[in-house]
């Protein structure tokens, strides 16, 4: 399954020569990326219309960063060779034809300025390197604390960079002073913004994680073990690396390149029960994937758990952008543990959608009635009024048990799949749309939180008594929220406080 854009390693050596000239050319800072600015005028020379310009833009960059690396910037170039050609630039257009046999586009007036940027052979090898290349300021080098330039607007590339921007002239110095990182989230670091997206995997044990996993990257990855029992016993992300190894949780989580740090927070025992697969794979690059234990049931959660799986749970459900929650038709009871895991997803309800996986192993009389049970106990957990998506398929290497299903069966499994692998398609494309609205919510609950800590603050005595105020306000402290709301109404919209209510321990209905 490739749920990714073409390779553009299909495109010829010659052709990417030529190509590595041409983004050269129309990288007018020279840092690496092609922003709208830049393709306004470099792709305005192959006089399409602004439509298609613009349709081109869409499809190039499909992961909405707001520029053009070189990869992209070559499908961006063969999109616009079949726009002039005739014909009507779509998402899909360039799956269906031989990608080695398309020409560079006519650009109109770029053989002018090629000659213009190349350098004059009157001049030696000494000559050129008189003058030392022009730095370029990376976001890793803006991002750094220790510096305290100030970086002009126009260095910011990409909504990324402005996102990270924004975090360290504005956020992160209010959450500093207010400590919002110990008392709700670490601080953000450069890799937490640079992370690809993710999707994690969750359910009761042998409902077929490992195997979906594997069943999507068409092999297995380092470290993966599938059968009948409980085979993961740990947290496994899954990403992209130059060679197939695993490495352990106590190494991941202070590797300051890996958006894991805040791990820390659960321990030794829950570092050995996480590791981290790398292996060089093309949907890795797009995506990172996060294989969970089985959620069991009764005691043996509370008691053979060393750490807080629910918390684990949720800390990587902030992180991720999508989450599936898997079931087969043998294990449709929802355990008391397991509805603890599903209900620490509330506030990420967007992100999660229901796979019921196996769905081969009974016929189709047996399917209608198992799917009407999963709804059941679906809506005793999932306080919300809206159907939850359920994909049903037998998301594994092996053929459909047409046997069982009939033809009718396996019609229904062959596009529930597709209908699950758009849905994978969309979350790199997305993935910079939640960035945003994670940043936005981070800001308000930064916001909110520093109004508390500001109201309690007062409310403490200035010379004797401190220790009996604190017990005070510790015991009252819901009262004292409401206190403070009606105080900041003006200030502080309602609605604006109730991520934090949780937090506190703060029943928000009460406002």
């Amino acid at each position: 399954m490739d749920i990714g854009l073409p390779v553009t390693s299909s495109c010829s050596r010659e052709h990417q020569k030529i190509y590595q000239e041409w983004f050269a050319l129309a990288d007018s800072d020279g840092d690496g990326r092609i922003t709208g600015n830049d393709a306004i005028r470099f792709f305005g020379m192959s006089k399409l219309t602004r439509p298609e310009l613009k349709q081109v833009w869409a499809i190039s960059d499909s992961k909405r960063q707001g520029f053009l690396g070189f990869n992209e910037f070559i499908i961006a170039m063969q999109l616009i060779t079949l726009g002039q050609a005739g014909n009507e630039i779509t998402a899909d257009i360039l799956n269906n034809i031989d990608i080695q046999s398309l020409k560079p586009p006519q650009m109109d007036g770029l053989d002018v300025l090629l000659a213009k940027n190349r350098p004059s052979p009157k001049k030696n090898a000494l000559d050129l390197d008189v003058a030392p290349p022009a730095q370029v300021l990376s976001s890793v080098q803006w991002f750094n604390s220790k510096s305290t330039k100030k970086i002009p607007l126009s260095s910011v590339t990409s909504i990324i960079d402005g996102l990270k921007r924004l975090y360290m002239d504005k956020l992160k110095p209010l959450e500093a002073t207010y400590h919002f990182n110990e008392f709700v989230s670490p601080s953000l670091t450069n890799s937490d913004f640079d992370a690809k997206p993710m999707v994690m995997l969750l359910g009761q044990y042998s409902t077929g994680k490992t195997t979906f996993i594997k069943h999507l990257l068409r092999t297995s990855y380092p470290g993966a073990h599938i059968g009948p029992e409980p085979t993961t016993d740990r947290f496994v992300v899954v990403m992209s690396g130059p060679d197939e190894r695993s490495i352990p949780g106590n190494t991941i989580a202070v590797q300051a390149d890996m958006p894991f740090s805040g791990l820390t927070a659960f321990g030794t025992a829950f570092l050995s029960k996480f590791q981290c697969s790398q292996m060089p794979h093309t949907l890795l690059e797009q995506i990172t994937f996060v294989d969970t234990p089985g959620v069991l049931s009764g005691e043996k959660q509370r008691t053979q758990r060393s750490y807080d799986f629910t918390g684990v749970t949720s800390w990587f459900a902030a992180k991720c952008d999508l989450i599936l929650l898997l079931f087969d038709p043998h294990k449709l009871d929802i355990s008391d543990e397991f509805k603890r895991v599903i209900s620490s997803l509330r506030g990420h309800d967007d992100k999660i959608r229901v796979v019921l996986n196996k769905a081969d192993q009974i016929d189709t009389q047996q399917l209608m009635r198992v799917y009407g049970a999963l709804m059941w106990s679906l809506g005793k957990v999932l306080n919300t009024p809206e159907v939850m998506r359920v994909y049903i398929g037998s998301f594994n290497d092996k053929p459909v048990n047409e046997a069982a299903v009939g033809p009718i069966g396996k019609d229904l499994f062959e596009r529930e799949q597709e209908d699950l692998l758009s849905d994978l398609k969309d979350v790199p494309k997305k993935a910079c749309d939640r960035k945003i609205n994670e940043f936005v919510k981070r800001a308000r609950a930064a916001k909110i939180h520093a109004y508390i800590i500001s109201h309690l603050k007062k409310e403490m005595p200035s010379m004797m008594g401190k220790a009996k105020a604190q017990q005070r306000l510790s015991d009252n402290l819901e009262d004292e929220f409401i206190k403070f709301l009606f105080k900041s109404s003006n200030a502080l919209p309602f609605t604006a406080s109730f991520p934090l209510c949780n937090f506190y321990n703060i029943n928000p209905v009460r406002f």
